[in-house]
């Protein structure tokens, strides 16, 4: 007798209380049955956002109710396992990528066929199942600058994934990009034409040495900098925000959303052309989505971090455990060792042999041989 997916019960996440990560539950749930223009997808890659996590800390409730428990996540892809009634752009086994308004942090998923499109097949699983949020945020925000080549803009949290993908759209068009980020990453903004400049007070004192000339937008990632680009001359029509409701009623800058499944085309198109590319900064199990978000409420991951429901085999790569995470905690700790002599580790199979004799003769006082 065949085995039916949907007889066995779906994996998801969850909160029953606002707080930090610690209040995520893995709990199973019946198998969610697909309705009218609905497909039931396994979910493959899910994104994480730092706009879930404010769901979760349940800020802003006015603007962002939450009916508790309430599950986590928008972005993923993975395969189609079954179609509802009117369901007929996508059949069993069609690989997917898109979105739905929560719940996409889950082993199963029902999504309405007008938030998927087929994944294009350059996209690895991981990138594809992270692309919507941060993908088409960035695109709508440096569409609403309208930028060229007379333009330059200041992106916070430049090195996370909206503002990664916002600088490159930004330098398609022409304009001087200025990003903020920790010093670390530097470097990663730099390969993306970014001038780096550090997080913290006085931002807009740092942001006048390294300007070419007058800043025409600021897109605010991160939350909170709105003063510092007031400060800079920044019209307030030209100042978007993605998390801070506080500075959208109180200075009228602007609140910049994802866009839709056309905006997540046009990007997931770019980055399977390799004209954009979205840096994935670490993949989670499911059972370690706790560190997951704790990884990412500290801002610091350059590019984006994924749950990976399905461990997915690429031609020459090397899969690890995900949950083995070792230089994590040693890198930088001393570790008592006995003294070794670097020749010692050479293999016999590397090299003519002279270093060994040279060692030999050394120690027993005779010369070496050319």
């Amino acid at each position: 007798m065949t085995h039916d997916p949907t007889d066995d019960p779906a994996v998801v996440v969850r909160f029953s209380e606002h707080g930090g990560p610690e209040v995520l539950e893995i709990v199973e749930t019946p198998m969610p049955v697909p309705g009218e223009a609905e497909v039931l997808v396994e979910v493959f890659a899910t994104g994480l956002n730092p706009v879930e996590s404010s769901l979760r800390r349940g800020d802003h409730p006015e603007r962002w109710p939450v009916t508790l428990p309430s599950p986590q996540g928008h972005d993923l892809a993975g395969v189609v396992v079954s179609a509802g009634p009117g369901a007929s752009a996508f059949s069993r086994g069609d690989e997917v990528m898109g979105f739905v308004e929560r719940g996409a942090h889950a082993s199963h998923v029902v999504v309405p066929e007008r938030q998927l499109l087929a994944k294009p097949p350059e996209l690895t699983w991981e990138v594809a199942g992270s692309l919507y949020v941060a993908g088409t945020t960035a695109w709508t925000a440096v569409e609403a600058l309208a930028l060229s080549s007379a333009d330059t803009i200041v992106i916070t949290a430049a090195a996370g994934g909206v503002g990664c993908l916002a600088a490159q759209f930004a330098r398609m068009r022409g304009a001087t990009v200025i990003g903020t980020s920790v010093e670390t990453r530097f470097d990663f903004l730099r390969q993306f034409g970014v001038l780096p400049v550090e997080y913290g007070p006085d931002l807009a004192d740092r942001v006048r040495l390294v300007a070419p000339g007058p800043i025409t937008g600021f897109l605010d990632f991160l939350g909170g900098q709105s003063g510092e680009a007031i400060a800079l001359g920044v019209p307030r029509t030209r100042i978007l925000t993605v998390l801070d409701w506080d500075a959208v009623q109180e200075q009228d800058v602007v609140k910049v959303s994802p866009g839709d499944v056309v905006a997540l085309g046009r990007v997931a198109a770019l980055v399977a052309a390799r004209r954009v590319r979205l840096p994935i900064a670490d993949v989670f199990p499911l059972e370690s989505v706790a560190d997951a978000y704790r990884a990412l409420d500290r801002r610091e991951a350059p590019g984006k971090i994924v749950l990976g429901l399905r461990v997915v085999d690429y031609p020459g790569q090397r899969v690890h455990e995900p949950g083995i995470k070792e230089q994590d905690v040693t890198l930088g700790v001393a570790t008592p060792h006995e003294h070794m002599e670097v020749e010692e580790a050479v293999p016999p199979a590397i090299g003519d042999g002279s270093v060994r004799r040279r060692r030999r003769n050394r120690n027993s006082g005779t010369s070496a041989r050319p």
